[in-house]
Formats: C-alpha cells, sequence, structure tokens
C-alpha cells in the first residue's frame, strides 16, 4: 500500500504580501499539491486583494453560509433562508488536481468532508464555467443506465431514455447530472470506473467551477469507490495562518498514518450519514470546565444535534450556550476590559492578550488547543480576536462545527472501518 501525500498550500492571510509559490510544478510520484481556494496558483481567487479585515469578514461570511449550509442537511431541508436575504453560499476551502478520463484531462477540485459524490461539469453544461471535461473526447467515459445500482444511491434518479439522470441543491444552487464513469487518476494512481455525476445544468453560485470531490462516507464517495487503494482511511495536517510555507499534508490510506495518536469514535446519523459526527462531552477554558447544558452539546440522530468535525468551514461555531460559556470564561481569564468586535467575532482586543487554553473534551481523548488555534491577528497586529463565534441565530442550527482553523497543526485521522476519527499534534510546516 502506496502513502498517498497531497501537500497543501494554505495562504487565508497572505494575499497582499505577494506570496507566490510554485504553481506549475508537476506532481511527482503519490504527492499532489492541493490549493487554498484563495491561493495565487487558483483560478478562483479574488481579482483583487482584499484587506485583512475584508478578508476575515468575507470568512465570517461564507462560514455562517456554510453551517446553515450543513444545519439544513441534518434537519432534511433542501434550502434554508438567510438573514441578508443572499442565497446561501457553500464554499469549500481546498482545491486538488485531478486528471480525468483516457486520455486524462485536469480539473481543479473542491475537496469537501462533508459532501459524498463527485461532479465534473462535462461538455454541453449550462451555467457552467468554461473549463469543462470533455467527456466526447475520453474512451473511458460511459454514462449508467437506469439500472445502474449506482442510480438507486443519488438523489432523486430519473430516466432519459435509458441513462440515469439526478437532481439535487448545493447550498444555494442546483445542479443536474447524469451519472457517468470514467477513469480519475490522482497522482499517478488511477482508479477506474470511478461513477460521479456529468453535470448537464447549474443554477445558482454555489457550485465549485471545476467539481467537487467528496470525502463523506456515503457510499459514492472517493472513499467508498477506493476502498481497494486507500481502505477508507485518509489524514490531514493543516498549517498554521504564520507560516512561511504555507504547507501541509493529506495522506490517503492506512500506511504513513501516526502510530501515537489518540481516538474518539465516529458517531452515524441516518439522518445524514456521511458527516464525521463525534460525541463532544464538555469544553475546558484553561483548567476550568466550562457550565453547558448537556444538551447544548448532546448527540441526537432525531434532530440532527451534536458536534462534526469540518475542513470546510474555518472558524469553530458552537451553539449559543456552549459559546456564550466559553467565551465568558475566556474573557474572564484575559482580564482586558475593552473587549470590541470584528464582524461575526464579539470577543476582540487592541492591546495585547495571553489567551488561556481552550480543550474541546472528546469521548476517549481531549485535543487542547494553544494561543495559535484560537486567535487571530491583524496584518499590523492591531487587532486581536478570539477566532470562534455562535451558530448562526437565523436558523435553528443545532451543529457545533469544529473547524480548520482549530485543527491547525494537528493531525487529524479519518478511520471510516474502525469507525475512529484520531487527533495528534503535529507541525505541519
Amino acid at each position: 500500500m502506496k502513502t498517498h501525500l497531497f501537500s497543501l498550500v494554505f495562504l487565508f492571510f497572505s494575499l497582499a504580501q505577494g506570496l507566490n509559490p510554485k504553481c506549475d510544478t508537476q506532481d511527482l510520484g503519490s504527492n499532489l499539491k492541493v490549493f487554498h481556494i484563495y491561493s495565487p496558483c487558483s483560478p478562483f481567487k479574488p481579482s483583487k486583494p482584499l484587506s485583512w479585515e475584508e478578508d476575515v469578514i468575507q470568512m465570517l461570511a461564507k462560514d455562517q453560509a456554510r453551517l446553515q449550509y450543513l444545519s439544513s442537511l441534518v434537519a432534511k431541508k433542501s434550502v434554508v433562508p438567510v438573514a441578508s436575504g443572499r442565497q446561501i453560499v457553500q464554499s469549500p476551502t481546498y482545491i486538488v488536481k485531478a486528471k480525468i478520463g483516457t486520455p486524462p484531462q485536469t480539473m481543479l477540485m473542491a475537496m469537501d468532508t462533508s459532501n459524498d459524490a463527485a461532479w465534473i461539469p462535462c461538455t454541453g453544461c449550462l451555467g457552467c464555467s468554461s473549463s469543462v471535461f470533455n467527456n466526447a473526447k475520453s474512451t473511458t467515459f460511459k454514462t449508467l443506465g437506469c439500472g445502474a445500482a449506482q442510480c438507486k444511491q443519488v438523489p432523486n434518479p430519473t430516466c432519459d431514455g435509458s441513462a440515469c439522470l439526478f437532481n439535487m441543491t448545493y447550498g444555494g444552487s442546483s445542479i443536474a447530472a447524469n451519472l457517468s464513469q470514467d477513469t480519475i487518476t490522482l497522482a499517478t494512481d488511477p482508479a477506474p470506473s470511478f461513477t460521479f455525476g456529468c453535470l448537464q445544468k447549474t443554477t445558482g453560485n454555489s457550485v465549485p467551477q471545476q467539481g467537487l470531490l467528496g470525502l463523506g462516507r456515503g457510499p459514492l464517495s472517493l472513499l467508498s469507490q477506493t476502498q481497494h487503494l486507500y481502505k477508507s482511511t485518509f489524514s490531514y495536517c493543516l498549517p498554521s495562518f504564520r507560516s512561511l510555507s504555507f504547507s501541509g499534508s493529506l495522506r490517503l490510506g492506512p500506511v504513513g498514518q501516526p502510530l501515537r495518536i489518540k481516538y474518539t469514535p465516529l458517531l452515524k446519523n441516518p439522518r445524514r450519514p456521511s458527516l464525521y459526527f463525534v460525541n463532544l462531552k464538555g469544553i475546558r477554558v484553561g483548567r476550568r470546565i466550562v457550565d453547558i447544558p448537556p444538551s447544548a452539546i448532546a448527540f441526537n440522530p432525531t434532530t440532527g444535534s451534536g458536534t462534526i468535525i469540518d475542513s470546510g468551514t474555518v472558524f469553530t461555531r458552537l451553539v449559543e450556550p456552549a459559546y456564550v460559556a466559553v467565551r465568558n470564561e475566556f474573557r474572564r481569564r484575559v482580564k482586558v476590559a475593552n473587549v470590541t468586535s470584528l464582524g461575526g467575532f464579539d470577543t476582540c482586543y487592541t492591546v495585547p492578550i495571553v489567551a488561556p487554553t481552550i480543550t474541546f473534551m472528546f469521548t476517549g481523548m481531549n485535543v487542547t488547543l494553544p494561543q495559535d488555534n484560537l486567535l487571530i491577528h491583524s496584518t499590523a497586529g492591531s487587532i486581536t480576536c478570539l477566532a470562534m463565534a455562535s451558530a448562526p441565530q437565523n436558523v435553528n442550527s443545532v451543529l457545533n462545527v469544529i473547524a480548520n482553523m482549530q485543527q491547525q497543526n494537528h493531525r487529524v485521522l479519518f478511520d471510516v472501518p474502525n469507525s475512529r476519527l484520531g487527533v495528534a499534534r503535529e507541525l505541519c510546516t
């Protein structure tokens, strides 16, 4: 079994600094580069660099939209209203270079741990970007018929002659696709007969422009379809925002995973079996376990409440009773009277602070976060904020989402066959 290592370029706050990683470096062996959606190497980056404040506020807005979307999934609602009246925009954080078809065509596909199926814009797609997969030029491409077993695994399947079609919502968008198969190649590892949606029509602005690669645990996810290669196991390590190299890794397969690591069980919600639920028992600020009503963090498959680990959300969101308890104890320990706000962050300071650690207490393991995982600082260092927020108030959000900033410099291991999630400290640069 090979170790599959993907280099990450993580460039949240570096746009104004003009960093320019080597975007054209060829993938070698089993190593694939994975770019942040705002990376200078990404064709989807903003046309004009944002200020630090604009960048933070924009990411907060996208986080809120994503959390509302995740909440709608567990509640089995297709669309959730947003207070501003804007459409929900779900915006995955990372893109990976994948090769589709024979001969291979390169697509920059968004990765999403909270979704299953892969979708790729195909020739003739209405509403798609100009970068599409020309399926007519692939000798290994085929459209699946209505009798295929996979046709029963997609949402809202219909038949057009003998072809299996499906329709679904993604954030504030809708897609229509033909269920298809072709070879997908990650680095040098081909996966033949990979099932995906060949997009025929999209509406809205939430659909990733060159496709999506689902890393959930449903039957059509990458993990399920490549069990022979990766044994439904992967891990990632995300670097600190302050890292000069902005590099980390995503590793597919059991080989090369850390041996010294603590685990917590993965929980299953039949309403949304692909989401990675874990049991959050409590939260400690410094040495004090804060007072959170048990119902605020309890796992309940009926209501969809509980805690998920998500790579696409940037800043951790807690349901209001949990967040207020954490925030108040954090403020008490910082002991600075003048507290300001920035966007959705309500605990910011304009003077230097010493922050307490925050520990997430899961079944079987505790994850203690140092300052680098808790605070964001302006470029000039004049503003420091606690990088967590309360769940949106305009929906009945019952989800706690442990987001990627709080996962930085940790190896997060998803061991689906053994239904467990591991976390270990690791310098990801």
